[in-house]
């Protein structure tokens, strides 16, 4: 574990700002007979440059000054990055609420009123120095932590990019080996393959799903938008989602009017399957899942309603976060979301759209795919 002593091996530097020299010779003898180092500026512009040139740890700032005022320098050294994290500590002769207030309104994190006793100003700069020694430490760290994370995405991603063909392989041999061994395969054996060709497909879209996840975080992920015929993509996915549904049932009735919008189809048609696959899953056999699609102010929205246990407030807006884990009220199981909701979310951004859940536990749940009629908005390179 790092010391945060061990950040700052040198003395601490000060940087003083005062138009007085009197004041500027009292204090830093002082301060340099404590073991500090110390320099001294007798204008606002002498105490930027001198910033600049070379960044303090600490700055003690007068505020009556000619040309340029305390408040001034302070504000204009938290307007650059360079100098914005250097805490500044006012050191004034003005005792007024109203000063105090201002100073701590343009940036300073401490205000000392003349005249001052000594101990008092050192006991506040150690004070601010050790925070500043612990924000760089956590600073630093956070900058590790965030290396660290690229890293293990960057693994992930390579690895899971490398599963994909070897999957794809597995599922195409699994489909052949069910054609040709309809006559020579028992029942129970034709059953086994149907359920491992269901298993291979799940794992391929956990796949797709991390790879495109990625691709959006990235904001690599190219839209190729086309006019999409909603009603026939919620059609379609119910019809490849049959043999999931059992004895659940499936309501869709839509209006004559069709429903259109500029959109990427394959990632709404994905958006669409997610959101279904989802109902059935929490939908017990013999419950009725609902679908309505709905179009006003040239925005469509799609709503997927289940009878199932509901999901809790608290983890209404964690379910869309990436492998979030959440309890289901009956038995309060957990239940992993994987990816599936955080794609259909991001998907959704990504044309303009949104994707979020109504639901109250015990009365089931409404998820919604909001999507604007005339294609997401083109960014300008």
């Amino acid at each position: 574990m790092t010391d945060t002593g061990a950040i700052q091996k040198e003395a601490p530097n000060i940087l003083m700002v005062d138009d007085t020299p009197a004041n500027l010779e009292l204090l830093s003898g002082m301060l340099e007979a404590r073991g500090y180092k110390v320099r001294v500026a007798i204008s606002g512009k002498l105490a930027l440059q001198a910033a600049r040139n070379s960044p303090p740890d600490l700055i003690l700032l007068d505020i009556n000054m000619p040309d340029m005022n305390g408040y001034e320098v302070c504000g204009i050294l938290k307007s650059e990055d360079k100098l914005k994290d250097i805490p500044v500590i006012f050191l004034s002769a003005l005792s007024e609420t109203i000063d105090k207030v201002k100073a701590f309104g343009t940036g300073g994190v401490d205000y000392i009123s003349k005249p001052f006793h000594l101990e008092e100003v050192e006991a506040r700069i150690e004070t601010h120095l050790k925070l500043r020694r612990q924000e760089s430490l956590l600073q630093e760290n956070y900058n590790k932590l965030l290396a660290l994370e690229k890293l293990r995405d960057s693994l992930v991603h390579m690895i899971i990019h490398d599963l994909r063909s070897p999957l794809t392989g597995i599922y195409a041999h699994l489909q052949l080996l069910g054609e040709n061994a309809q006559k020579t395969l028992s029942g129970d054996q034709l059953a086994n393959i149907e359920q491992t060709l269901k298993t291979a497909k799940q794992m391929i879209q956990l796949v797709n799903d991390v790879l495109d996840v990625s691709k959006m975080e990235e904001q690599r992920m190219e839209l190729k938008v086309e006019q999409c015929d909603l009603v026939s993509m919620v059609t379609e996915s119910i019809s490849g989602l049959k043999a999931l549904s059992k004895t659940r049932e499936i309501q869709f009735t839509p209006d004559k009017t069709p429903v259109t919008v500029l959109a990427d189809r394959d990632i709404i048609l994905r958006i669409v399957q997610n959101l279904l696959s989802n109902a059935l899953k929490f939908t017990q056999d013999g419950g009725l899942i609902r679908l309505d699609l709905k179009s006003a102010g040239g925005r469509v929205r799609l709503s997927v309603r289940d009878n199932g246990p509901g999901i809790a407030p608290e983890y209404r807006e964690k379910i869309f976060e990436k492998f979030a884990q959440v309890e289901l009220p009956a038995g309060r199981q957990k239940y992993s979301t994987g990816l599936g909701l955080t794609f259909c979310r991001m998907a959704a951004e990504a044309h303009g759209g949104n994707v979020g859940v109504d639901s109250e536990e015990g009365k089931g749940s409404t998820f919604w795919l909001e999507l604007p009629v005339n294609g997401p908005v083109r960014k300008e390179k």
